[in-house]
């Protein structure tokens, strides 16, 4: 009898040692879901800020585009309808030029500067997410198939993502086309003036 009772109290223990590992698996596996996708959440969220941000400072962009041609194009008519200006004043609107051309150059290259930062930060937070859908994915194969927590170990930590070296180079090409297209527009400005006010 003594020893039914014993074998009872060992049962006792172990069925709730198990019931006990039971509850941690899931309040484990719970938390660790809720981790995944508190991370894909944050990261989705960023991904859309960033791009807002980034269609924000490229209406900038047109804006200045569109007041620099207003400029430009002001230039052109006055210098085209003058009867004053002749060709030893052409300093004048080549001097306006010339600022006007300084001014939107320091102006735009601010305005990319920030929309590359954005575009940058933006691709991070979309590495960072498309890393943790997949773990969240792989996880909840490995769950479903009857699988431990502890088997995935240092898959489970995510890590924020950075696009390699190479995507730096479309940045700088962008910035290339910009600076070439300025300097097409100024050569084009300042033949035309000698033109209209020397020819």
């Amino acid at each position: 009898m003594a020893e039914y009772d014993r074998g009872n109290q060992s049962y006792g223990a172990s069925g709730h040692h198990n019931h006990h590992h039971h509850h941690h698996n899931t309040i484990s596996k719970e938390t660790t879901l809720q981790a995944l996708n508190t991370i894909i959440q944050l990261h989705f969220e960023k991904t859309l800020e960033k791009k807002r941000a980034v269609d924000l400072q490229k209406k900038e962009l047109w804006k200045l585009f569109h007041l620099f041609f207003l400029f430009l194009a002001l230039i052109f008519v006055a210098q085209s309808q003058s009867l004053r200006l002749q060709c030893r004043h052409c300093w004048v609107p080549i001097g306006l030029i010339s600022l006007g051309h300084l001014i939107f150059y320091v102006s735009v290259a601010q305005t990319l500067r920030c929309i590359n930062g954005f575009k940058y930060q933006r691709r991070c937070h979309k590495l960072t997410l498309g890393l943790a859908t997949e773990r969240l994915r792989q996880l909840q194969i490995r769950l479903s198939s009857g699988g431990a927590l502890d088997d995935m170990g240092e898959d489970l930590e995510i890590h924020y993502q950075e696009p390699p070296d190479t995507y730096f180079g479309k940045f700088k090409r962008n910035w290339a086309i910009h600076f070439g297209f300025l300097m097409l527009i100024y050569g084009f400005m300042v033949s035309s003036s000698v033109v209209l006010l020397c020819f």
